[in-house]
């Protein structure tokens, strides 16, 4: 099976096709001439995830699948939220993203957190749904060189060690993305039967 993985991060996309395997080809949005910018401008992780598929899918007639994640912090009221990549500012500058939560969670004593992702796949007309979250909280000082984004922060429930500190195969095990993709694998290997 080949599916387009509707995104520009190179990161996630090597993420992503270490925990497919060869189950499915991946194709890039890259691989089939995409070199815009896809419109996220949903209130919702939900939205912005089937926004980006849907947007690949009416231009390039393909089966797709985007994600969308969300950093969902406590006591920020569930901020950034659908804002995580533009935090600080349009320029997705990651540095400055982690330096806004740090300062807002200054002076608070709740440090619990969230990551969410939400997986929409577009296959053969059909449109599906699939998410993964882990709890965890964001310490103060970064830690770890794996990993991007909000991974220095964050450590998830049940270890003491960040995104970022952890090697790829356990990241990927536990981590929201790698739930969500689980689930997203199960589904496309009932398909292939």
């Amino acid at each position: 099976m080949e599916i387009v993985f509707a995104t520009n991060n190179e990161h996630k996309l090597r993420e992503l096709q270490q925990i497919l395997r060869n189950k499915v080809k991946l194709l890039s949005l890259s691989d089939i001439n995409c070199f815009e910018d896809i419109p996220e401008t949903s209130p919702t992780i939900e939205e912005n995830s089937m926004q980006k598929a849907d947007y690949v899918r009416d231009k390039y007639k393909t089966d797709c699948f985007a994600d969308d994640t969300g950093l969902e912090i406590e006591a920020l009221n569930g901020r950034p939220g659908v804002y995580s990549a533009r935090y600080a500012g349009d320029e997705k500058d990651m540095d400055k993203n982690i330096e806004k939560i740090l300062f807002e969670l200054e002076n608070l004593n709740n440090k619990n957190a969230r990551f969410k992702t939400v997986i929409s796949l577009i296959l053969n007309g059909e449109k599906h749904q699939f998410e993964g979250i882990v709890n965890g909280k964001i310490i103060k000082d970064k830690k770890g060189e794996s990993g991007f984004g909000y991974d220095p922060v964050f450590v998830p429930k049940g270890y003491d060690i960040t995104f970022a500190e952890m090697d790829t195969e356990l990241k990927n095990k536990i981590s929201h993305r790698g739930i969500a993709v689980q689930k997203l694998v199960e589904f496309l290997n009932n398909k292939i039967k």
